[in-house]
């Protein structure tokens, strides 16, 4: 296996806002490559406790390597949408702070083999769960028509769908699409010259509605956040990372209507839902990465970090 490289995103940020108690249980839901982890442990006590999670399983084996020393570190290999029940079974009730990072690490980035960069030459696979059974491959060959549109559409916001989808159609019926290589050249073939020279990057919305799709990313996202604040100790702290519009909305959504006390439609006169705010936000604006941060990690651009703390 390659190296499990990964740079941690808005690392001190994160640190900062969890507002770690020595004695306390963290749950990292995305481990990656263990970097926002390790320094979580190296704050806690040997009475503290963190919960590693990552449906990669080579992101596991590189973090047992990786925090190897530190003895009060438990892993669990599961998709965090579905990890709360593992930390019951494991007598987790409650715990003191959770980070999602919902980002694709460096590594899967980098590594070919993975299928999930364009720039790079691998089988169309972009599952971060290996052991899952449907790829990219199957995605691009199989979905019909009107699947595939639908998923552009929705997960790309990919305004020129229409012609790339009917061109991947059109290949496909020729012979199976096999690479990244291959459908970054339909994509690109479906595009202007202009466009391409001119812009850059046309495959990524593609590519970014795919993985999605594969790995069905934001499936499931609101009911896990709404899980785990129901799990937050009374002023523990929940922090989460995105990298793309979709994403953050769905969290900015959840945490505004966790932080309010009436959802009622606004012409309602007398409040009927009954709902009660169960978070305060501790900042109303997403955090970004600084200047020095995006000079050393590129990637760090189109993240967005938003914080809670339960009342």
């Amino acid at each position: 296996m390659e190296e499990f490289k990964h740079i941690p995103v808005l690392l001190n940020e994160v640190i900062d806002g969890l507002k770690i108690k020595k004695d306390g249980i963290y749950i990292d839901c995305t481990i990656g490559g263990g970097g926002h982890s390790e320094q979580i442990l190296k704050r806690l006590s040997s009475k503290g406790h963190l919960y590693g999670i990552d449906k990669d399983e080579d992101a596991l084996l590189a973090c047992k390597e990786r925090l190897k020393g530190y003895k009060n570190l438990i892993l669990i290999h599961s998709d965090y949408k579905d990890a709360h029940e593992i930390l019951l079974e494991k007598g987790v009730e409650s715990f003191d702070g959770l980070l999602i990072d919902l980002g694709v690490s460096s590594y899967q980035l980098d590594t070919a083999g993975r299928g999930f960069s364009f720039l790079r030459e691998g089988h169309l696979d972009m599952r971060m769960d290996k052991s899952q059974g449907i790829d990219a491959y199957f995605v691009v060959n199989n979905y019909p028509r009107e699947k595939l549109l639908e998923i552009l559409y929705k997960y790309g916001e990919e305004a020129n769908a229409k012609r790339i989808v009917d061109n991947i159609i059109k290949q496909r019926e020729i012979k199976p699409i096999e690479t990244t290589i291959e459908l970054k050249d339909i994509i690109e073939a479906s595009f202007p010259k202009k466009v391409i020279y001119g812009k850059g990057g046309v495959s990524k919305k593609t590519f970014q509605a795919i993985r999605i799709e594969v790995n069905g990313e934001l499936i499931g996202l609101e009911e896990a956040i709404e899980k785990y604040i129901k799990m937050l100790k009374p002023g523990g702290r929940m922090a989460i990372i995105t990298f793309h519009s979709l994403e953050d909305r769905i969290v900015k959504n959840v945490f505004k209507r966790e932080a309010t006390d009436c959802i009622c439609p606004p012409k309602t006169p007398v409040c009927i839902c009954g709902h009660k705010k169960t978070i305060n936000l501790v900042n109303k604006k997403p955090i970004t990465a600084s200047e020095s941060e995006l000079s050393l990690n590129p990637r760090s651009s189109s993240a967005k970090l938003r914080i809670i703390e339960k009342l």
